[in-house]
């Protein structure tokens, strides 16, 4: 039997039980070994101008197969298979790779030490604790580090024990602040952007389990209050109210300032959808004038402290850098940039480490 006979034969075959698999092997291969039928010069014309281009309609409508495809169409020689009768499914596994645009992948989120050290298991109460970005722990540390080296003798360094301890209550304080703020705002986060892959918004961890590292975070922090005297003690557990009541702020109002501002400037879209407050969208267009207002007033009360204080004159050195570095953020920040304000919002800690290097070094000439 001739190959475009066999071919007819099985096209006719598969036509009656109605399936669309490929050609058998066999058949492949008789045809590939053979040339393609020539059809008598009187009952087969010349192929016209018009046969070309209804050619190439088809070939546009239907575009070649890949070199992985059963059969090419330029194999298809007398209408001996319609293209439609080859699998769809084998179509579609051949070509998805090749028709799909050739773009690069989204970059993956760098790995934190969290990822690389913290067994899987404790993951999510580190992540919870937002140990992964310390930025928050140096925000609540610092302004305790200006007080302790503020209260040391002239010429003399801190307390180093009292640092050390504060620094640990910072790291708790601020995890459980972090705990609170993702039990009360779980219907919120998953709405945002930015927050929706928190261990509450994304289901990897539940209120019940929040609730119960919350209560270990308190209990290692009242464990660091005991350490100090009753005064100290009483301001400290009478500080938990700010704590707890922080998040719930930005359901009444948008007051809070200076570096809030950054942090809220990355979710100004989602928290208009949601209702929440923030300095970021009451300033609206005004933001930097206001917080460059807020940031001048707080030089300027870093200085009369240090001047209350008698510092000597390296403070007022480092006093001015860390001015610069807060006009630097304010100028310099996109405040429709994300990455941008996620950047300035982090460097913060050297606004931070700026003014305590100035007391320090201040402390120490006085």
């Amino acid at each position: 039997m001739a190959p475009h006979s066999l071919l007819r034969a099985a096209a006719s075959e598969l036509r009656r039980r109605g399936r669309r698999a490929p050609l058998p092997l066999s058949a492949l291969s008789s045809l590939l070994s053979s040339p393609p039928p020539q059809s008598p010069p009187s009952s087969r014309p010349d192929p016209s101008p018009h046969a070309d281009r209804r050619h190439l309609i088809a070939l546009r409508r239907c575009p070649p197969r890949p070199a992985s495809a059963v059969l090419a169409p330029e194999l298809l020689h007398g209408r001996v298979l319609h293209p439609s009768h080859f699998s769809h499914a084998l179509w579609l596994s051949t070509s998805s790779s090749s028709s799909e645009p050739a773009g690069k992948a989204s970059p993956a989120p760098p790995l934190t030490w969290v990822d690389k050290w913290v067994p899987e298991a404790a993951r999510p109460y580190a992540m919870l604790a937002r140990l992964d970005k310390p930025i928050g722990t140096w925000l609540l540390a610092w302004p305790c580090m200006w007080s302790i080296t503020i209260a040391a003798m002239p010429g003399e360094l801190p307390d180093l024990k009292m640092l050390a301890l504060f620094g640990c209550g910072a790291v708790l304080l601020r995890g459980a602040g972090c705990t609170v703020n993702d039990l009360l705002d779980r219907d919120i986060d998953n709405k945002v952007e930015r927050t929706k892959s928190r261990p509450f918004a994304s289901g990897v961890l539940t209120p019940l389990q929040g609730v119960s590292f919350l209560g270990i975070q308190l209990l290692l922090g009242l464990g660091i209050l005991l350490q100090l005297n009753n005064y100290s003690r009483i301001l400290g557990a009478s500080s938990l109210f700010l704590v707890f009541s922080y998040p719930l702020m930005k359901r009444f109002t948008f007051w809070c300032l200076i570096h809030v501002y950054l942090h809220a400037s990355q979710d100004k879209e989602d928290d208009l959808k949601v209702g929440v407050k923030s300095t970021a969208l009451r300033f609206g267009d005004l933001t930097k004038y206001w917080i460059s207002g807020f940031g001048a007033a707080c030089i300027g009360s870093l200085a009369l402290s240090g001047y209350n204080a008698d510092l000597g004159w390296p403070y007022y050195p480092f006093l001015v850098a860390a001015a610069a570095q807060l006009a630097w953020q304010v100028s310099t920040v996109d405040l429709s940039s994300r990455s941008d304000c996620n950047m300035k919002f982090v460097s913060n800690k050297w606004f931070g480490a700026l003014v305590f290097s100035g007391i320090l070094f201040g402390r120490l000439v006085s």
